[in-house]
């Protein structure tokens, strides 16, 4: 039996109206997000990795709009739904975790209110998890044992603290916690271990795994770090310009990479088993995206470039099985 995607997304295409035009940030991607998965996005800063979560709960902020494109999830089409709709689905069945969280909590509030009052809603849903409503823990020590769970040592103090109180990285495991509490079925995490030391941003990869195993939440991994994608992802898409380049398993991707953006992308990041002065670089930076090149948008960046990859924008083709890449170099 062919497992259904929990998410499927199809020619997803985001714009930004702006004074010297329309700013395309996603163009056209498709992809499918199962349940009890982890689906890695990657990219350099620019690419569309936010904006294609953010697209997804039909956050993007004005003067941005879905343009074309579906967004289905569990069946249901996202940007047709009236926004009371979506607020039932928002932290109840999705879950965001937002990049920067020191602009993600209420500063009147203390930590423990807003884990409480987001765990009071979902309590609320008929639809819970049965292993939410009959955890013994009233909710005040429930949101002390999230908070410890994603590292925070004194968890009684902090739920008495004002976000304002926190570092970014407290700020950051807060956010955390609270999407974890509220057991959804698909969680965006968008650079969520970014703020934090190596020791807590294992534990936190930790917590997201058991998550995925115990009750089968599917996550949508945002980051430009390779290393992590490398252990936590099932698979992965490499993003450039608002294109997909390359997408498939993560075995496949990070060992037998085919997109030269992709092996710039592995090369330039440093590995312990080897030594080297300098860094691989690619030679160039993200084209500006008012201002899109013709043909295949890597290639003013590319040393495979050819004449056909300058006008002509290259298919996306299946090189292996389930391993797919956008480029002239495979026919």
């Amino acid at each position: 039996m062919v497992k259904e995607p929990l998410l499927k997304v199809r020619k997803l295409k985001t714009v930004f109206e702006t004074r010297e035009g329309e700013l395309v940030a996603v163009d056209g991607i498709d992809f499918d997000l199962f349940p009890g998965e982890i689906l890695g996005l990657i990219g350099e800063s620019g690419s569309g990795k936010t904006v294609s979560g953010l697209s997804v709960l039909n956050l993007i902020p004005n003067p941005g709009r879905i343009a074309e494109g579906e967004i289905l999830f569990k069946g249901r089409s996202l940007p047709e739904l009236p926004e009371k709709e979506m607020r039932k689905i928002r932290g109840r069945e999705i879950a965001y975790i937002f990049q920067d969280p020191t602009t993600s909590l209420n500063p009147t509030k203390t930590v423990g209110w807003q884990i409480n009052h987001l765990l009071e809603m979902k309590l609320k849903n008929p639809k819970v998890d049965p292993k939410v409503a009959r955890s013994p823990l009233p909710l005040k020590e429930r949101a002390q044992q999230l908070l410890a769970d994603v590292g925070i040592l004194s968890p009684e103090k902090v739920t008495n603290l004002y976000p304002h109180n926190l570092s970014g990285g407290m700020l950051q495991r807060v956010l955390i916690a609270m999407a974890l509490g509220c057991v959804p079925d698909l969680i965006i995490a968008d650079e969520p271990t970014t703020n934090l030391d190596v020791i807590v941003e294992a534990q936190i990869l930790h917590l997201f795994l058991r998550l995925r195993d115990s009750v089968g939440s599917a996550i949508l991994f945002i980051t430009h770090d390779i290393g992590v994608i490398a252990e936590t992802c099932d698979r992965v898409i490499v993003l450039y310009a608002g294109k997909i380049l390359e997408k498939g398993g993560i075995s496949d991707v990070l060992n037998h990479p085919l997109h030269p953006y992709t092996v710039g992308l592995l090369q330039s990041s440093p590995k312990l088993e080897e030594e080297r002065e300098d860094l691989y670089q690619i030679k160039g930076e993200l084209p500006s995206l008012l201002d899109l090149p013709e043909g295949c948008r890597f290639h003013p960046r590319c040393d495979h470039s050819q004449n056909r990859c300058r006008h002509v924008p290259p298919d996306m083709v299946e090189v292996r099985e389930h391993h797919f890449v956008s480029c002239h170099l495979y026919p």
